[in-house]
């Protein structure tokens, strides 16, 4: 078990290098209010003078106390082990009884056998941190003792408890203590050393408060009551140091430690605890035992013995998981490079084929969040591309009047006999005209999926694109480049596709010749329809409408007629909503499926044509939509989509590939390189703290 504490010890000094937090291990830390005896305590656990004394705050700084027990005999051995230059001088340790000696972590492997220079060492290294005005800081310092007189033990002195600032300290330096206290005491693996006077109420020991804090039923607090022998006349501690006044799980002990004057006159600490043992056998004969400061040291190392032994198992976990965690985080930072062209080379290689399995859905790297990539080029084309089609009314924009006007037109000045293909040809394409900006736009919107890919790509991918911010820049510049020259060519191409439709209308294409075919047959089967359906509504259409005419265009005219039926287009187009078979409601529904007469003084023969023009552009204008619909996406994965995946890898290389550019490409962000070295540090420390932690043989532990 003794060697428990050592192991402990040499774990602190393996995280001390690199000053990390990120271990919890067990230690002891000590509590209480200012001037409440805590440097006291912790000198007679040493049995020598080496802590800054005084009234007011005097420990401004974590002290990180590690006791370490040495044989006289062997102390040879422990001067080779802790410091092989010393033992190379040939001088060993002499000075002050040359048995007993301090080490700072701060001055390395000085040693210091006088513990006079301990104490000032430990005021001038507050005093650089701190400030000389007594304001704290949260940096510790690390002080090892090696004695003989010592159990191993590995203390943390804590600032006292403080309520008032005095001079010119922080408003807030309660606060500050009670914050750095806190970081220290709310560690589980802490054992939390209670310092009370016991000439103060117990009920009101702030140590014991703040302790009960973060260990709310004391399974690791220990209570230790000072100043027994300047308790008032006529009263003592019997009831506290029994545990009636306030049980601790872990018990209560009580010192008595030298006063000022002792100090002042040079009272050593091996005379103050033959004098502590004097008046605990006189003032408490039955509790004697079980207090002073001997038992406290005992217990001391006991209890953390038994801690650590308790600690270790999951530290050993903790160790392992969090060396795991750093390999892959220097893993992740890559290694220094030494053959920067095959660096580059294999970069943008790696870049390329990312670039291209996210659109081929190969990607290691798989979104769950939302589509990307091909998947989303795909959702591009049949839903919001084929939708949008889809939602394309044939006859949109297309008014009866329109369709009657353009046949007029068409015939010229003379009456037409047929309906003139003329119309019908004007007609459509003016209607297929409106697929080109839905075209345009899905081509828009893949070259901004494209775009977006060479993010996620260096986002997830990529993660070395990371650590050279100038080639990343390089390569995004190139791919977008790329993908601009690319998107004049797709666009003309859709707008061929378009042009191409417009250019010839094709009357004779199958789908069209059949659709005209079932047409003819409906057309005079649904006119008989609506002829026994009118009645009802003409005598009310004609109330409405024939003063009107007479008004404002004289009746009979075909002037007349055509503006009457302009501006009550709106009028009759909501009228005609009222028999016609499919209500307009929340989206676009052709309200001319069902033919029917815009203003009463169409002829049959008008009405005839214009459903007839209608039904024929509505068919080829789908047959066209049809073609769009297929070719358009088929087109912007050949001159877009294809083309960049076939090209990316040798325009990155062609544009990259340059010796000239080898050295700006691959610099490194400013602090990578810190980075990776931290990572590195961190990780042998953790490599060090696990093959420390293998030493100790199960046996160790009983």
């Amino acid at each position: 078990m003794e060697a428990l504490i050592p192991v402990i010890n040499k774990l602190q000094d393996v995280f001390n290098t690199v000053g990390a937090d990120i271990i919890q291990l067990p230690q002891i830390a000590v509590v209480g209010t200012q001037s409440s005896g805590k440097s006291s305590v912790l000198e007679s656990l040493v049995g020598r003078d080496l802590l800054p004394r005084g009234t007011g705050i005097v420990t401004r700084r974590p002290l990180i106390l590690q006791l370490v027990n040495v044989d006289p005999e062997d102390r040879r051995k422990t001067g080779e082990e802790n410091d092989t230059n010393t033992w190379k001088n040939g001088r060993l340790y002499k000075g002050v009884d040359g048995e007993e000696w301090g080490k700072f972590l701060h001055t390395k492997s000085k040693i210091y056998t006088d513990f006079d220079e301990i104490r000032q060492e430990i005021e001038n290294e507050t005093e650089r941190v701190s400030g000389n005005n007594k304001g704290i800081s949260d940096e510790p310092i690390h002080l090892k003792i090696f004695s003989p007189h010592v159990v191993n033990l590995t203390l943390v002195d804590l600032p006292g408890i403080t309520k008032v600032p005095v001079g010119d300290q922080p408003k807030d330096i309660e606060l500050q203590i009670r914050e750095l206290i806190l970081k220290y005491i709310s560690n589980p693996n802490c054992i939390i050393l209670a310092v009370t006077a016991a000439n103060t109420d117990m009920a009101t020991s702030e140590a014991l408060k703040v302790a009960r804090e973060v260990d709310t039923d004391g399974r690791r607090t220990l209570a230790v009551v000072t100043k027994l022998d300047l308790m008032d006349a006529g009263t003592d501690a019997m009831d506290v140091l029994m545990g009636r006044v306030i049980p601790v799980k872990l018990g209560l002990i009580g010192v008595v430690n030298r006063s000022q004057l002792d100090i002042n006159n040079k009272k050593t600490v091996a005379d103050s605890i033959r004098d502590e043992h004097a008046f605990l056998q006189k003032k408490y004969p039955s509790l004697a035992n079980r207090n002073g400061t001997k038992y406290l040291a005992r217990t001391l190392n006991r209890l953390l013995m038994h801690h650590i032994r308790d600690c270790l198992p999951e530290l050993k976990t903790r160790i392992n998981v969090l060396a795991a965690q750093y390999q892959s985080l220097l893993g992740s930072y890559g290694e220094p490079v030494d053959d920067k062209s095959a660096t580059l080379l294999q970069l943008i290689t790696k870049f390329a084929t990312e670039y291209c399995n996210t659109i081929e859905g190969t990607a290691k790297y798989i979104e769950t969040a939302e589509l990307c990539g091909g998947a989303r080029i795909c959702y591009i084309f049949h839903e919001t591309f084929g939708r949008t089609l889809e939602s394309v009314d044939p006859l949109g924009g297309l008014t009866t009047i329109d369709v009657l006007t353009a046949i007029r037109n068409a015939t010229g000045p003379r009456p037409a006999l047929f309906v003139p293909e003329v119309s019908f040809e004007l007609l459509v394409k003016r209607q297929v005209k409106r697929l080109e900006e839905p075209s345009l736009r899905c081509v828009e919107l893949v070259h901004e999926e494209m775009q977006r890919i060479i993010q996620h790509c260096s986002n997830y991918s990529t993660q070395e694109l990371l650590r050279f911010p100038k080639l990343h820049d390089a390569i995004v510049e190139v791919v977008t480049s790329l993908l601009r020259k690319r998107l004049p060519v797709t666009n003309e191409m859709v707008h061929n596709l378009v042009a191409i439709e417009l250019a010839y209308i094709n009357t004779k294409h199958p789908d069209f010749a059949d659709a005209c075919g079932v047409m003819n047959n409906n057309i005079e089967e649904q006119r008989r329809n609506r002829m026994r359906e009118l009645p009802s509504a003409v005598p009310r259409d004609k109330m409405g409408g024939g003063a009107q005419g007479e008004q404002e265009g004289g009746t009979g005219t075909w002037r007349g007629m055509l503006k009457k039926g302009e501006e009550g287009q709106a009028e009759d187009r909501n009228k005609q909503s009222s028999f016609a078979s499919s209500p307009q409601k929340g989206h676009a529904v052709n309200l001319l499926d069902v033919p029917v007469p815009v203003a009463r003084k169409l002829s049959a023969r008008e009405q005839r044509d214009c459903e007839v023009i209608e039904r024929l552009i509505k068919s080829y204008f789908l047959i066209v939509r049809k073609n769009i619909q297929d070719s358009v996406p088929k087109a912007v994965m050949h001159f877009l989509v294809n083309h960049v995946k076939d090209s990316l890898q040798s325009e990155l290389v062609g544009q990259l590939y340059k010796p000239a550019l080898l050295d700006d490409l691959l610099t490194e962000s400013e602090d990578m390189a810190q980075r990776r070295n931290e990572a590195a540090d961190m990780l042998k420390a953790l490599q060090r703290a696990s093959q420390v932690i293998a030493e100790i043989r199960e046996t160790h532990l009983w």
